[in-house]
This record gives C-alpha cells, sequence and structure tokens, in this order.
C-alpha cells in the first residue's frame, strides 16, 4: 500500500473518517457471506426449513446495503484525498516559484494535477477496500472451514498462497509497464501543451506539420505503453484465474468422492463448497485491482516527490539561509536616498545580500557568486548588466522563488521566516507579465482580491492605463483573451503596473525589465507610472534603457554572477561616465 497516500488519509479528519466507514462497511460484507453460505447450505441439505430463506433474504439486502455505504464513503474518501493533494500540491508550486519550477514541464504538471490525480480513484475506491477485505475474510473462512471439514481447510490453507505469490510476480511487472505508461502520458500531454502555445512561431517558420507528426510518434508511444500495460493487466487475470481454479478443483473433487462414499455428510460438503471460493474471491479481486489502481500510484509517486523535494540551490537538512547578521557588503547609498517611511505609512524596509552564491542544479558555475550589498530603506537601485549576467536571479532572490546556496539576505537586519508575509509587502511587475483570461478588472485586482471598482480604476489611472481600459467595448468588464492575447505589449504591461498600484500597502517594488520591446510611447507612459509607483518605496529595478536607469538613485552592475561595480546614478542632463553609456549602448533585452 501507498504509505504516502495513506499518511495523508489520516491526517485529514474528514477523509480519515469516510476511510474507516469505507473498509468497515466492506469488511461486514465480506464476513456475512459466511452467514449467507451457512443459512443456504442448511435449506438446501434439508437441515433449515424454507422458513430461513427470510433470513437469507435479509442477509443479502445488509450485503447490498453495506455494499451501497461503501460506494459512498469511497467517493467521499477520493474526493477528499484529491482535494487535498491538490491544495497541497498548488501550494508547493507557488512556494517552488517560477525558476525552480523551471526544471518541470508545465504540459505535465497539467496532466499531474488533472488527469493523474483522477487515476487515483480505482486505488482508493477499489483497491483499499479489497485490501482489507482479503486481511480478514480468507481467514475468517479459514477458521470456519477448520471447524467443518479439516482435510478442506488444509488443501485451501496450502493452496491459498498462491494467489499472492503470483499475483507479486506479476504485480512487480505491471508496476514498472505502468510507470513507463504514465511517462508517456505525461510526456503527450507536456509536448502538446508547449505545441499549441508556439502554434503561430512554428507556422511562421514552416514547422506546424513537423510538430504534428511529432505529437503523432508521442501519441503512438502512448498507445503503445497503454497496449503493454493492458496486456500485462490480462495476462495477471489470466493467472490468477488459473490459480484459484485449480485450487477450488483440488478442494471440489475430494468432497464430490467423498460425498459419494458416505464420508461426508451433504449439509457439511455444501458449506465447504459454498465457502471455499470465498476464501480465494478477496485475493484475486485484490490482484485485478492492484492493476487498475498503478496508474495512479505512479501519479502519486509523482506528486509527493514535487511535494517532498528539496528546494533547488539548498543543501539537505538545512533552512533557506535568510537570517540575521551582518558582514562586509557594499553598502553605497545614493544620491537621492529616502528616508524609511514613504507615503501611506509605509515603513520601507533595508535589504541586505552577505556573501550570497547561488548555484542552479545542472550548471557548473554560479548564477551570482559571493554577492553582498544594501539597499537603503526607500533607494531606487537599478541592475544593470549584460543578458545571463545574475540580475534577474537576484530579483527571483529577493522575491523569495530561489534560495541561496549559501550566504545570507536580511530585511532590516531580521531573520526572514516566512515569505508569505515577505510577499505581502512586495510588489512585482515582471518584463513578460501574465494576464488571465479574465476582466481587466480582476487582472488588475490579481493582488488585492478585496479591492473596490474605485481602488481599482485609481490604480489603472496611475498606471496610465485608463485611457485604453475605457476604450475597450466593456470597459474595465471586458474579458481578455488568454495571455491578454488582445492587448498590446504596453498594454499588458501597464494593466501589470496597474496590479502594482492596487497594492498600496506593500513597500518593497520589484522590476524587470518593464520597458523591454516597447514603443517610445508605451515606454514614456511606463516610465512615469514606474517613477510614481516607486515614491516611497525600496526600488529595486532589473533595466537596460537609459530612461528606467534615470530613476535609480544607485546603479550597480552585475557581470558573471558578481558586482563589478555600484555607484550613484547621474541624472539625464548631468555629465555621465563614460563607463555608464557603453554599458547602455551595449545593454540588451534579456
Amino acid at each position: 500500500m501507498h504509505k504516502d497516500l495513506l499518511r495523508l488519509a489520516r491526517s485529514e479528519r474528514a477523509v480519515r473518517r469516510h476511510l474507516a466507514l469505507c473498509l468497515a462497511a466492506a469488511v461486514l460484507a465480506g464476513l456475512l457471506v459466511l452467514v449467507q453460505a451457512e443459512v443456504l447450505a442448511g435449506v438446501l441439505s434439508g437441515r433449515f426449513t424454507t422458513s430461513a430463506l427470510l433470513l437469507l433474504a435479509l442477509v443479502v439486502a445488509v450485503r447490498a446495503a453495506l455494499g451501497l455505504v461503501q460506494g459512498l464513503a469511497a467517493g467521499r474518501t477520493t474526493t477528499g484525498v484529491k482535494s487535498a493533494l491538490r491544495h497541497r500540491l498548488l501550494s508547493r508550486l507557488q512556494e517552488l516559484g517560477p525558476t525552480r519550477l523551471a526544471s518541470h514541464r508545465s504540459g505535465e504538471l497539467v496532466t499531474l494535477t488533472g488527469r493523474g490525480l483522477d487515476a487515483l480513484d480505482p486505488y482508493l475506491s477499489g483497491y483499499l477496500p479489497a485490501v482489507a477485505v482479503a486481511g480478514v475474510v480468507p481467514i475468517a473462512v479459514l477458521v470456519r472451514l477448520l471447524a467443518a471439514d479439516l482435510t478442506s481447510a488444509v488443501i485451501v490453507l496450502v493452496t491459498l498462497p498462491l494467489i499472492p505469490i503470483f499475483g507479486a510476480l506479476v504485480g512487480m511487472h505491471t508496476k514498472a509497464v505502468t510507470e513507463r505508461q504514465w511517462q508517456a502520458l505525461a510526456r503527450l500531454g507536456g509536448h502538446f501543451l508547449d505545441v499549441v502555445r508556439g502554434l503561430p512561431t512554428l507556422r511562421a517558420f514552416g514547422r506546424a506539420r513537423f510538430q504534428a507528426g511529432v505529437i503523432q510518434q508521442v501519441a503512438d508511444a502512448h498507445r503503445s505503453a497503454t497496449m503493454r500495460t493492458l496486456r500485462v493487466a490480462f495476462l495477471s487475470s489470466l493467472v490468477l484465474e488459473l490459480a484459484a481454479s485449480l485450487s477450488l478443483a483440488l478442494v471440489a473433487v475430494p468432497v464430490g468422492l467423498r460425498l459419494l462414499s458416505g464420508s461426508l455428510d451433504l449439509s457439511t460438503a455444501l458449506l465447504v463448497l459454498l465457502l471455499a471460493p470465498e476464501a480465494y474471491l478477496p485475493l484475486r479481486t485484490m490482484g485485478s485491482r492492484f492493476h487498475a489502481a498503478m496508474e495512479g500510484v505512479a501519479a502519486a509517486d509523482q506528486t509527493f516527490a514535487v511535494l517532498d523535494g528539496q528546494a533547488e540551490g539548498t543543501a539537505d537538512g538545512e533552512r533557506s539561509p535568510i537570517a540575521g547578521g551582518r558582514a562586509g557588503t557594499h553598502t553605497a547609498t545614493g544620491a537621492g536616498g529616502r528616508a524609511g517611511t514613504g507615503t501611506g505609512g509605509r515603513t520601507a524596509p533595508e535589504i541586505r545580500l552577505e556573501n550570497v552564491t547561488v548555484r542552479y542544479p545542472g550548471r557548473a558555475e554560479a548564477a551570482l557568486e559571493d554577492v553582498s550589498l544594501v539597499i537603503a530603506p526607500g533607494e531606487r537601485v537599478a541592475l544593470v548588466g549584460e543578458s545571463g549576467a545574475g540580475k534577474s536571479t537576484l530579483l527571483h532572490l529577493l522575491l523569495g522563488s530561489v534560495s541561496p546556496t549559501s550566504g545570507r539576505v536580511l530585511i532590516d537586519g531580521a531573520e526572514l521566516t516566512d515569505l508569505g508575509s515577505w510577499r505581502g509587502r512586495l510588489a512585482f511587475v515582471s518584463q513578460r507579465p501574465h494576464l488571465f483570461a479574465t476582466s481587466v478588472a480582476d487582472n488588475i485586482r490579481l493582488g488585492s482580491p478585496d479591492a473596490t471598482i474605485d481602488e481599482v480604476r485609481a490604480a489603472a489611472k496611475g498606471a496610465y492605463a485608463d485611457e485604453f481600459v475605457a476604450g475597450l467595448p466593456d470597459g474595465y468588464e471586458t474579458v481578455l483573451g488568454e495571455r491578454g492575447a488582445n492587448l498590446s505589449a504596453g498594454q499588458r504591461q501597464r494593466v501589470a503596473l496597474a496590479r502594482a498600484f492596487c497594492r498600496p500597502a506593500a513597500d518593497v517594488l520589484l522590476l524587470d525589465e518593464p520597458t523591454a520591446r516597447l514603443d517610445g510611447r508605451s515606454e514614456g507612459a511606463v516610465v512615469t507610472a514606474t517613477r510614481d509607483l516607486a515614491d516611497g518605496r525600496t526600488s529595486v529595478i532589473v533595466a537596460h534603457r537609459p530612461a528606467m536607469i534615470d530613476l535609480a538613485d544607485r546603479v550597480i552592475r552585475i557581470a558573471d554572477g558578481r558586482v563589478v561595480s555600484d555607484r550613484a546614478a547621474v541624472r539625464s542632463g548631468e555629465e555621465r561616465p563614460a563607463g555608464v553609456i557603453a554599458m547602455e549602448k551595449t545593454g540588451r533585452s534579456r
């Protein structure tokens, strides 16, 4: 049995109650077989009168009622377990963040969360009750057979282990085959989603038909894996049925011969013939349901691998090193450094990095290496450098999406233990903001679900998005296409800025090249909105464009994962150092 699933079921009170009811109903229904066989054998042999058939009907009715209770409880159990797993899985994916999720294909995660966890139904509603019945009913039947006929009981005792032995031998092969089938399904889902997302690019380069052929190959691989799984399942059923049939023959033939010779009475013979199949049936049922449940077990294994996986960049057994303490750092404060308290009662924090190194799995070089710096409360800092230098990694480090391999990150000199609370203080705008297929208003209030429509309008106005939103067919209630497909790049960026404006309590602003790929007019609107948004907040801006760099009090240049320069910013109109001018000329959108 899957230990992690059982541990999860025990930890959820409602699930634990329904699972216990399901197993109890299944076991009781199985034990009533003994009463049913006893009554039926007595009536057929003449030991009981025909009035005993009423008792037989009652037993059958109770077994039917218990079967109904088992089905309802099993349904509640599967629903509860899948809901709990999906909740934990989504929470875990949220904790991992976009950087550490890069090692997982989004299509595979979608398949796992949906189709994969749905495959747990046969395991929870079929296999677990079958295990409970197989652990109780054969023993009870064997005890009754010992009391009725010792010879038949010995034959059953000797042949009974054959079914689990053969089942285990076939089951080990089944597990490997089913895991390959699940991996093929995950690859199919992942590749199909990638192709759908990149279809415009594929059509532009004339590769759409080729990818259709690739999908056909992946689908054929999944079909072949599924057929192999079905062949193994049919083989398992054949083996178990054959073993059970031969075992029953070993019981039935001697009983018939002894009945003819007069050494065995009719009532006992009927009882043995009625009970013997019930000793093998639970084990056969458990074997057949095991194969039906293996896809769900493979999905559960992958789910718990995601839930229990170590965060990349963090050593085993260590907590994420975001702690207190101070050491030698870059402490230059920009010309326009601000006080810690901003507008609206916000208290902008000091951010300090001490000898921070970040390494991604599978990469020899560090993304950040021995980085130390201090960002004063309310200060605006621009991070510049070539693509791949480590700017976005540093930004994701502050987001909590990446944990340092070594070194420490401090917020106001205090240990940061609750990333949820810390992210509640952040306003983040990425270079490729994701807009959901919902209304403009709901996209803006993403970080503040309780925001009123007036607050949404005010946020849009602050981001200079109110004019184009007013021109949409339904204004703020206009439903956007997936990823904001019906908006321009500049409009999507301003909606993302409006999200940040809609979080007035945020005292830290993180921006990842917000003007990348924008035309001059859109860039001007975004820069103006960013200047207003950064007022009174500790701000970290990844930038290449001179207009965004001009917003900063300090410019920190990163190269090969290291801080190579840290200086006060030079405003437009002031004499600009040659190094800064050259850096801006060579800057490229990442």
